[in-house]
């Protein structure tokens, strides 16, 4: 007893507090069984769960939930994307179908733009099918109608077979394509949503850049037809690719109601939301307008000014290749900088050019100066995808965008065909210049009204 008391002493334990722990615990032992019936603490019952649940240890920890990846369907996009871009090289056809076929000029120039038109048909027609067919599915009937549509043509006899096998069939497979892959890439969350749509924009004109001389030296060395087969062969190629590494991402489309079209924003501001699609939509028509004029007839306008034919050909190649660099960059910049800014940036940037060359005509001046206005319409390219991966939700980028889109067709049906009937009267592309220019205005007033992006 007296080891005790000496042990308490060196624990600070008092003989009160001694005692007054002894008759807490006699208490306890004769407080009635009622502690039992008492509800245990939670942590007891997550113990005891734990412990005679079946399939639950205490080990037990919650699976990570995985981030979806955008590098598969990306990939399946540059694949897909880089062939049918050769849509935009169709001139190196012209030449030698013209004595294949016996058509003239005016006839195969027009195929291009029957391409145009199947080319949006096909883009509004796609989104459609989002959520009632699966991903794969549409990827590999784009990739089907586009390789059927220039295959056939290559075995037109006609002009009119030609017409329809690859400026119908092969066009609305491109845009089928074109729309689809873009709402694949932005059905997963994107960190950096502006670049990665101002790639995507950016594959039709690299791979025209790829087509145009690969496709002119088939046609050298084995003629246009066996070009247009070999065509058709690399579409079944990538697009099985296509297919198959949309499947391997798993990404699952859902089908936009009617709700959501009419409020995309789904907060009450559908009024709000088509005012933003309609500036989104003038300003893309705007610098689409200007730019198209620049990428169709660049060789013919830079010829109109006094360039020989090697600088102007030089000088078409160079100016393709910044328009698609531009899209890269109206992306990038976009998740940098509000949308007005760049926006109006960019067609001040075509206006400067417009402006110089309207003042100093001239063959040296004309090189970088429709340079300018192609890289502004490039930018604007690049803002617009990224504008609508911002202003709308993922699951209806494919149906927004492939309407914004519906101004690219009527920028190629207007300025461009206009420039070209000003060229046969008045010998020059000075007042098609100025019509740019003023066409960049309007773009510049629209731009800087539209919204400031929402950052996720």
């Amino acid at each position: 007893m007296a080891d005790l008391r000496q042990l308490e002493g060196k624990l600070g334990i008092t003989p009160i507090d001694s005692r007054h722990l002894a008759n807490s615990r006699s208490r306890l032992r004769r407080r009635p069984n009622s502690v039992h019936n008492e509800r245990p603490c939670a942590s007891l019952m997550r113990a005891t769960r734990l412990k005679h649940h079946p399939k639950v240890t205490s080990m037990t920890v919650p699976p990570a939930r995985i981030r979806p990846s955008p590098l598969l369907p990306i990939a399946a996009a540059t694949a897909l994307s880089l062939p049918l871009g050769s849509i935009y090289a169709f001139s190196v056809f012209i030449v030698p179908l013209e004595t294949l076929l016996s058509a003239n000029r005016s006839e195969l120039a027009s195929v291009f733009g029957i391409s145009v038109v199947s080319f949006t048909l096909g883009m509004i027609a796609v989104p459609k099918l989002f959520g009632r067919l699966a991903v794969p599915v549409i990827i590999a009937l784009s990739a089907v109608l586009a390789a059927t549509g220039v295959g056939v043509a290559a075995l037109a006899k006609t002009f009119y077979e030609l017409a329809f096998w690859y400026g119908v069939v092969f066009a609305f497979g491109g845009g089928f394509a074109y729309v689809a892959i873009q709402q694949c890439v932005n059905a997963v969350p994107l960190a950096r949503p502006g670049l990665v749509n101002g790639y995507l924009v950016s594959l039709f004109p690299l791979g025209a850049m790829l087509a145009a001389p690969a496709c002119g030296w088939a046609i050298e060395s084995y003629g246009p037809r066996t070009a247009l087969a070999g065509l058709s062969a690399a579409v079944v190629l990538s697009g099985s690719l296509a297919t198959l590494l949309m499947a391997l991402s798993g990404i699952r489309l859902s089908i936009p109601t009617t709700d959501d079209a009419a409020n995309p924003g789904a907060d009450g501001q559908s009024t709000t939301q088509r005012i933003v699609f309609w500036k989104l939509f003038f300003v893309f028509l705007a610098a689409a307008a200007a730019g198209l004029m620049v990428l169709s007839q660049a060789a013919a306008i830079l010829t109109a000014y006094g360039a020989e034919k090697g600088l102007a050909l030089a000088a078409t190649t160079g100016i393709t290749a910044a328009i698609a660099g531009a899209r890269i960059a109206g992306g990038w910049l976009t998740d940098r900088y509000s949308v007005p800014l760049v926006a109006a940036g960019a067609q001040a940037f075509s206006l400067t050019g417009a402006a110089i060359l309207a003042v100093w005509p001239g063959p040296l001046v004309a090189v970088p100066t429709l340079a300018m206005i192609g890289i502004g319409y490039g930018i604007i390219s690049g803002v617009t995808a990224g504008a609508v991966a911002f202003y709308w939700p993922r699951h209806l980028f494919g149906r927004i965008a492939s309407r914004v889109y519906i101004a690219w067709c009527v920028a190629a049906l207007t300025l461009p065909l206009l420039a070209a009937r000003l060229f046969d009267l008045s010998g020059g592309y000075g007042t098609a210049v100025m019509l740019a220019g003023a066409a960049n205005v309007i773009g510049i007033l629209v731009g800087l009204s539209l919204p400031r992006q929402t950052r996720a």
